[in-house]
């Protein structure tokens, strides 16, 4: 449930244990449907993307390819990743997999790894219609899930409460609740109570979140802690190999390589900036550039022109040449491929404000020696152990952040002892998928 929610319903409105959601809820969503559309409207990038969605938000939907499908509910691409090996391995038994998605890079993300041989026919991605409760009754006609499985933190009242009422399990996998988002829905407190109770299973990803829940209102039986399932991650070996065939056909094996991941504004320019200097004197250091979100490639690619490093770009199926300083990865879909290229990396969305930061598990499922700055409360769980374990780098600034890639660069010592013990916690944390699929598995 978006948080703006929780600051347009009346409080004292809601009550109740198992009550169908409230009419000040239905209202207010009713309210705000218009400039919803029209935000719809302003990011749409052609025609048939925006028809797409208008048909998908708000009906009548796609043709199902299949009824009594496994839904996911997953949000964007971080949420899709997670989700990736669950809807790997049901495809792979055979189940047909919804997948709904909130945004256009997560469906993107969907459909880049499911929508393909021998998946076709088994998968299908949609975005979510808008939580108003006629559009989510036909979607529940229309598709007839055998079961929903929400990720992460995406709850909807209408969406959680009718599948109630068409018989269909509701279960929130891999369940992460910050203290903010907690203080969000404890507004509401009566609507989220009603709402958690309506779900079979709430499997939480540490003992802070499953508290945060339980003190929300969720009955502690229907809650259990399985860890999280993104420390099942591996890197998938086509990348792997790409990243083998690239180093000899890009003559790449003398080049000292940072990569600065899933960056936001400023952090692009202002790294590069400190760089600067460092990759005028050393002609074997090279900086690959990934920016978070495509709208901003040629804003980025405009930044480093600004500070006169040659630069190419993915985009235009430039390779890495001897004199390139910065290479843009202006693509979507490869970033295992650029940390597979890396000897250290950054991860974005760190040193920006109000930041959040991106996952750092996949650049240290690759054994990349892994920095990110301090602004990073999405992930604060993870990130946290393995800052006790010394497993990582943080940093505060734009300054300290150059300054620490270029030393673990240089330094096969200190890039070793993170190295070890990154994979050393990667290993503790190993096994949430198998429990979670043992769950999962019970409604089936």
């Amino acid at each position: 449930m978006s948080m703006w929610l929780c600051y347009i319903l009346p409080i004292h409105s809601i009550s109740g244990q198992h009550l169908a959601t409230p009419f000040w809820y239905n209202a207010a969503l009713t309210l705000i449907k218009p400039l919803y559309q029209s935000r719809i409207r302003k990011r749409a990038e052609s025609p048939e993307q925006l028809q797409q969605e208008l048909l998908e938000r708000f009906g009548p939907f796609q043709t199902p390819k299949n009824k009594h499908a496994i839904w996911f509910h997953v949000v964007s691409v971080g949420e899709t990743n997670a989700a990736q090996p669950l809807i790997e391995y049901y495809l792979k038994s055979g189940h047909p997999v919804l997948v709904t998605n909130t945004t256009k890079t997560g469906q993107a993300r969907a459909k880049s790894l499911f929508l393909k041989e021998p998946y076709l026919n088994l998968f299908q991605a949609v975005y979510l219609p808008a939580d108003q409760k006629h559009l989510i009754q036909d979607f529940y006609q229309k598709y007839q899930p055998k079961l929903l499985l929400l990720m992460e933190t995406e709850l909807w009242p209408n969406l959680i409460d009718q599948a109630r009422n068409y018989k269909v399990p509701c279960l929130l996998l891999n369940a992460r609740l910050s203290e903010k988002s907690a203080q969000g829905y404890g507004k509401v407190k009566g609507l989220t109570r009603s709402m958690l109770n309506a779900m079979q299973q709430l499997l939480a990803q540490d003992l802070a979140t499953q508290q945060r829940y339980i003190d929300l209102g969720i009955e502690t039986k229907k809650t259990q802690i399985l860890g999280n399932i993104k420390f099942d991650i591996t890197a998938p070996q086509q990348f792997i190999e790409r990243a083998s065939e690239l180093k000899r056909e890009w003559t790449l094996q003398g080049r000292k390589i940072i990569t600065l991941a899933s960056t936001h504004a400023p952090e692009e320019q202002q790294l590069m900036a400190e760089l600067k200097a460092a990759l005028d004197t050393d002609p074997n250091l090279l900086c690959i550039v990934v920016p978070r979100h495509p709208e901003r490639f040629d804003e980025v690619f405009q930044a480093a022109q600004a500070l006169n490093l040659t630069t190419q770009r993915r985009s235009l199926e430039q390779k890495i040449e001897a004199d390139t300083q910065i290479y843009l990865a202006d693509s979507m879909g490869e970033m295992w491929l650029w940390y597979a290229l890396s000897q250290v990396c950054y991860v974005g969305g760190s040193l920006n404000e109000p930041g959040g930061g991106h996952n750092i598990l996949e650049p240290i499922a690759l054994n990349v020696p892994t920095i990110l700055g301090k602004n990073y409360f999405n992930f604060q769980t993870i990130v946290d152990e393995f800052i006790e374990a010394q497993a990582v780098e943080v940093v505060e600034n734009v300054q300290q952040a150059a300054t620490t890639l270029l030393k673990i660069l240089n330094d096969s010592s200190k890039a070793e002892s993170l190295n070890t013990a990154a994979q050393k916690i990667m290993q503790q944390n190993q096994g949430s998928l198998a429990k979670h699929i043992a769950v999962i598995n019970q409604y089936l």
